[in-house]
């Protein structure tokens, strides 16, 4: 990790849609949370404005979105595209839940990072996102 860093990591957990189920990514984030990093969670039904919103807000690190709605290639590149608007080019766009491998791979190369499917060890989710502030963010 950047050695030079003032603060713990800020990362945001958000639920976008009507997706209305939420254990994992509260378990997302209290084990960002229980490794260090300062977590807030949006909580249900946000809208890719909110989030982006939010994000600017509270100055963070990473966004980490929590689908499983299908709605992934709606979601994520509207997203994306708020991000650019508001030249937000450093911080992180993650995410898990139900997403096909080709749709993943589609998301990646509009510029969102990678994505985790159900069941990944938290500790994988917790290195990707550490790894890439400390590549990526600038102090």
């Amino acid at each position: 990790m950047n050695t030079k860093r003032k603060r713990p990591l800020r990362i945001l957990v958000a639920k976008v849609g009507l997706d209305g189920h939420d254990r994992g990514a509260k378990v997302i984030a209290t084990s960002l949370r229980d490794a260090g990093m300062e977590v807030i969670y949006t909580g249900l039904r946000q809208t890719p404005e909110m989030v982006v919103n939010a994000a600017l807000q509270e100055d963070v690190d990473a966004i980490g979105i929590s689908i499983l709605s299908g709605a992934h290639m709606t979601v994520f590149p509207k997203v994306i595209m708020l991000m650019k608007e508001k030249q937000m080019d450093d911080v992180l766009l993650t995410g898990g839940g139900i997403i096909p491998e080709n749709d993943m791979k589609e998301l990646q190369e509009m510029g969102v990072g990678k994505l985790f499917p159900p069941g990944t060890p938290t500790n994988d989710i917790k290195l990707y996102i550490t790894d890439w502030v400390s590549n990526n963010r600038n102090f």
